[in-house]
């Protein structure tokens, strides 16, 4: 697959502790602060400001004193030194060391897969010029944009032909990020296999359970057996390695390339409108504007009844509001909730956590009034970003 965008892979150890921007700021204002707060400092500090006052009163009693004239070119020396030394620290960070450039210059992005991966290619369409760094799962990316290991993360959510990532919807409320964009981008599936190899020698096609999926009538007239892997170009690199004679892989145009494969056939996809929304996450949420069109994304949870999900789409169909996905899951620590008008407790009904987008800023008032209609009587909500829209495909 072409690409107009640029990406340098970067491939970290998560084992080690990273030191991050926040530790360092910390450690900047501890040296600031001794350099004033240091015995030996305060010591010449304290003895500056008594010599100060001892020569305001030599000079009252003798304004010809030589020691007098000595004390004070002495003491405008040290705290020269002290300013100089001062000066040489290094600078606390400010808010722009903390938020890197919008056009994602030095930013580095977590993806999971390896070199080749469609997550890569939508990392350097959400940032171009990034740094990609390959991840092994999605929660290892969810960790390292916590962990100060990378500034941001571009991961899968849904797919137009496989439906929804339900893994990352899970991780979206396990871990406090934020949603801070999203990015579109068309998947051109090829059957790749080592050179020499043709499509009646493959007994097997290994590839992601979603590119599977998405492949599904081509690979079921071929007759082969399909395995899922944890990602597409990550089959790409098995098959290479081991010079499969029997073995092919579905993956990006890109990977072919990495590893070295022949494309035995292109777009192989069941629908050409294949397209892979991905969501851009970051420690911290944006500030919505109304000066574009953008999108919400909340999960919520309700009591059990008649009408309930009914009454919670109301608050924004009311208000003119629209929806353009909801997806339900049910809750891990609460999978199962016994019924109330069951005496004897025995019928239970699954408890569920409902995730919406809509089409509307959080900076727009009609968005706000409808969370807090919706907060009058949801059990739980939680506003998991307020970001632009992407209506564009690559």
């Amino acid at each position: 697959m072409a690409t107009t965008t640029t990406t340098t892979v970067y491939r970290p150890s998560l084992s080690e502790k990273p030191i991050s921007k926040i530790s360092c700021f910390n450690q900047i204002t501890r040296r600031t602060r001794n350099l004033f707060m240091n015995p030996s400092l305060k010591k010449s500090n304290l003895g500056s400001v008594k010599a100060s006052i001892q020569d305001d009163s030599d000079k009252k009693s003798s304004s010809n004193n030589l020691g007098g004239e000595a004390k004070k070119k002495a003491q405008a020396l040290e705290l020269q030194r002290i300013f100089e030394d001062s000066q040489s620290l290094p600078k606390p960070l400010s808010i722009h060391d903390l938020n890197p450039s919008a056009n994602g210059a030095r930013l580095r992005v977590a993806y999971q897969g390896v070199p080749g991966a469609y997550s890569e290619l939508a990392a350097g369409k959400a940032y171009p010029n990034c740094e990609a760094v390959p991840c092994e799962q999605f929660d290892v990316a969810f960790n390292a944009v916590e962990r100060w290991i990378v500034d941001r993360a571009v991961l899968p959510i849904e797919n137009s032909l496989g439906g929804s990532i339900h893994r990352n919807y899970d991780l979206l409320l396990r871990h406090n990020l934020h949603i801070v964009g999203e990015v579109r981008l068309s998947i051109r599936h090829c059957l790749l296999a080592n050179y020499g190899v043709e499509i009646g020698n493959l007994s097997r096609v290994l590839s992601h359970p979603q590119a599977l999926a998405q492949c599904e009538n081509t690979l079921t007239k071929l007759g082969v057996a399909r395995e899922a892997v944890d990602d597409t170009a990550g089959a790409a690199q098995f098959v290479a390695a081991n010079k499969f004679r029997d073995v092919g892989a579905v993956a990006s145009e890109g990977a072919a390339k990495i590893y070295g494969l022949n494309i035995l056939k292109e777009n192989i996809q069941d629908d050409t409108d294949n397209i892979t929304r991905f969501l851009m996450l970051a420690r911290e949420p944006i500030i919505p504007g109304t000066d574009r069109p953008f999108k919400t994304s909340i999960v919520f949870s309700l009591e059990e009844g008649p009408g309930m999900l009914f009454k919670a789409l109301a608050v924004f169909a009311m208000r003119q509001i629209n929806l353009t996905k909801i997806e339900s899951r049910p809750q891990r620590k609460r999978p199962m909730r016994p019924s109330d008008d069951n005496s004897n407790g025995s019928q239970k009904y699954f408890d569920y956590l409902f995730y919406v987008d809509f089409e509307a800023s959080m900076a727009d008032p009609n968005s706000q009034n409808a969370l807090g209609h919706l907060k009058e009587f949801a059990t739980f909500l939680r506003v998991l970003g307020s970001y632009p829209t992407d209506n564009g495909t690559v």
